[in-house]
């Protein structure tokens, strides 16, 4: 018997590996936009609850069951504030004080931080060497990005960054939650699940906050809603699966280096922002820190001698 090969980036697999990164990287674009409209947590609402329709359309489609399970749905609850009610929120209203390339960088630390995460709360991923210096070269690249004065002139814009990182930390922990707990579940009903159960959180948050949102928007801000919906959610957990499958959880990772140059590029174009250079020198030391974690580009280099 052969020995298995390992899950490879091929042609088809590289191309929805940039698919993913466009849709996740226009999300922090249409929140942008969404944001001169609505406060975080109404757009947070409206992009997990028009996602619902689309996600159960595809599950009915491809015949997945829907599960029953009352404890699977407790799972499905917890899942849905980590990895969609808290960091959703938290990145909108971080984005109310800061420009989306900017948030888009400091979302890139997710992969470091959730390997920490992992290697901290799983016995069969192990807290390694690497696990703990790419994290530390992560929040080296946050720290050289908020730059010395962060502790002594504590603000509104730092306070935007630090809700970006909490973000990171809900998807890592979401993503220790949802292998402890929903591994044996059918992924396309998981996406569902989630965004059902985190919708049924966010409608009584919003109703006590806002009250019963408004649905006469601007044109401008329903094409934001619905391609955060459709698009950086229904889509992107389409996407996301297909990768899963054709390439493995490793090489999915690497979307994480690929949404900043999306969101920078839109806000740039779109919305006539500027990332300043400092923060594009803390998105190369986040981009080595990834690069430490994931471990194969220097096992690469290591072999090559």
């Amino acid at each position: 018997m052969g020995k298995p090969t390992s899950p490879v980036v091929d042609l088809n697999a590289a191309l929805l590996l940039l698919l993913l990164a466009a849709v996740w990287g226009g999300s922090f674009f249409f929140a942008e936009v969404a944001l001169r409209e609505l406060p975080p947590l109404v757009i947070t609402l409206f992009r997990v609850s028009l996602a619902v329709p689309v996600l159960l359309a595809v599950v009915v489609l491809r015949g997945v069951p829907i599960t029953r399970s009352l404890r699977v749905w407790r799972a499905y609850l917890v899942m849905g504030a980590l990895n969609n009610a808290i960091p959703f929120s938290l990145i909108f209203w971080g984005q109310t004080q800061i420009e989306s390339g900017l948030a888009s960088i400091l979302n890139g630390t997710t992969a470091m931080f959730g390997a920490l995460v992992a290697g901290l709360l799983l016995p069969d991923e192990p807290l390694r060497a690497n696990k703990l210096i790419g994290a530390a070269l992560g929040l080296a690249g946050v720290a050289f990005i908020m730059g010395p004065d962060a502790l002594q002139d504590f603000n509104l814009t730092n306070l935007a960054q630090l809700a970006i990182l909490g973000a990171t930390l809900s998807y890592a922990f979401a993503s220790v939650w949802g292998k402890t707990t929903l591994a044996g579940q059918p992924p396309l009903m998981n996406a569902l699940g989630m965004v059902v159960c985190s919708s049924a959180l966010m409608l009584p948050i919003v109703w006590l906050t806002h009250g019963v949102p408004s649905l006469a928007f601007q044109p401008a801000t329903w094409g934001a809603l619905l391609g955060l919906a459709v698009l950086s959610t229904a889509l992107a957990y389409l996407l996301y699966f297909a990768i899963l499958a054709r390439a493995g959880a490793a090489n999915l990772m690497l979307v994480t280096l690929l949404i900043p140059p999306f969101a920078i590029t839109l806000g740039a174009f779109f919305l006539s922002e500027r990332i300043g250079i400092q923060a594009f020198a803390g998105f190369g030391v986040i981009a080595i820190g990834f690069a430490v974690t994931d471990g194969r580009l220097f096992a690469r280099l290591r072999q090559r001698r």
